[in-house]
């Protein structure tokens, strides 16, 4: 039952332990029906910077036993799906978890993403899931912050990490640097690069030059382009006669990637490597000059799981960040065991060394409000991606900026 600016609560008896590292996802048991409660009203005007614990918003009720965690997703405009599809997987993750103390209100960002976390904080939430944009994290940092409220986001953007806002997203420098260490560790030596003139372009770019010198390969080249299809291909035909070499990175979308390949393989056979942005395109295994390429992403073995359970209670298949509503939900859980409800969050638990486990594997969060997440390196071969690298299944050592 999709649910749009309404509090989600699940009254089931608590699971003894929620584990860390997630070898198989609590798939079952789900409830018949969720229970609606009273809307969020409408945004306030900023609170003062301590708020009691029973002073909460209109038409909400007041909890001396649960903890008042807030989702902020955009529910109107054009990312709506994406955010019902994060929203729902917190629905189902409050189930499956079957807390008892835990409750959800979720807010619209769509509406102004500031003056939803003001409402949020004078509702006495001492959590907030979300938002889903870096520029919605920005407006809202500075609101969660005067109230002492950590923010777990979903953006990918580190820019608007740190100070008390961690972002969950799938920063693409981790995804560049583990596909780059593997295709090295397979012998080879001379790179280079195809990325689009764009923030997530110049992250890869940086990211891949980094990467290139700590395997101890050789940069050849590196080609940027606008979003154009003739100045992709000038790009990839400048890329393609820079010199030998033996892989190359394309940091873009599968779709441009199928169109550059052909023409970066026109002057000879190089291994084509990509980021977690193809994870979410199923054709890439249709297009014969794309099979055998690598792509460095968070394995898909348990949300194929939660796609299949999601689709069975909604009846559409879910948006792939969908895991990170899920997996911050379950997060939240298990710091809740040892959090008195009312106080604030314990946010120093998030910098466990060990981490967390969920939907997309184990992650944890570093000291500057970045996460590092444990990738695998996938193949693409026929009309599924093959695991040619397995992710890791534990951290080694204590987080580093």
């Amino acid at each position: 039952m999709a649910e749009t600016a309404a509090e989600r609560q699940v009254n089931a008896s608590p699971r003894r332990r929620l584990l860390r590292g997630m070898a198989t996802l609590a798939l079952g048991g789900l409830l018949a029906a969720c229970q609606m409660v009273p809307k969020a009203s409408g945004p306030v005007a900023p609170p003062p910077p301590e708020t009691p614990t029973d002073n909460v918003g209109p038409g909400l009720p007041t909890d001396t036993d649960r903890h008042r965690v807030a989702l902020l997703v955009p529910q109107t405009g054009p990312n709506a799906d994406v955010g019902m599809a994060i929203a729902n997987a917190t629905t189902l993750a409050l189930l499956d978890s079957r807390t008892e103390k835990v409750r959800i209100t979720t807010y619209d960002t769509a509406l102004g993403a500031a003056a939803a976390a003001r409402q949020a904080v004078a509702d006495g939430n001492k959590l907030i899931l979300g938002p889903l944009l870096s520029e919605d994290v920005a407006a809202v940092a500075p609101v969660a912050r005067d109230a002492k409220v950590p923010v777990l986001s979903f953006s990918n953007d580190s820019s608007v990490a740190g100070n008390g806002d961690f972002i969950m997203g799938f920063v693409p420098g981790q995804s560049v640097e583990r596909v780059v260490a593997f295709s090295r560790a397979k012998g080879h030596q001379r790179f280079g690069a195809l990325v689009p003139k764009t923030v997530y372009g110049d992250r890869s770019a940086a990211a891949f030059r980094s990467a290139v010198a700590e395997a101890g390969g050789t940069l050849v080249a590196v080609e940027s382009y606008d979003r154009s299809a003739t100045a992709l291909t000038g790009a990839a035909r400048r890329l393609a006669n820079a010199g030998a070499m033996d892989a190359v990175l394309i940091a873009d979308s599968g779709g441009n990637a199928v169109r550059a390949v052909p023409v970066i393989k026109g002057t000879g056979n190089r291994q084509i490597l990509g980021t977690e942005l193809w994870n979410t395109d199923a054709s890439l295994g249709g297009n014969a000059a794309m099979r055998g390429s690598w792509f460095a992403s968070v394995s898909d073995g348990l949300y194929g799981q939660l796609a299949s359970k999601y689709r069975t209670r909604f009846g559409k298949a879910p948006y792939r960040l969908a895991s990170l509503g899920y997996d911050s939900v379950l997060l939240t859980v298990r710091i809740a065991r040892d959090w008195k409800p009312g106080t604030t969050f314990p946010a120093s638990r998030l910098l466990a060394a060990d981490g967390f486990g969920g939907i997309d594997g184990i992650f944890r969060f570093l000291p500057d409000g970045r996460s590092e997440r444990a990738l695998a390196v996938i193949r693409i071969q026929g009309d599924r991606g093959v695991v040619v690298s397995p992710a890791p299944t534990t951290f080694a050592g204590q987080p580093t900026n």
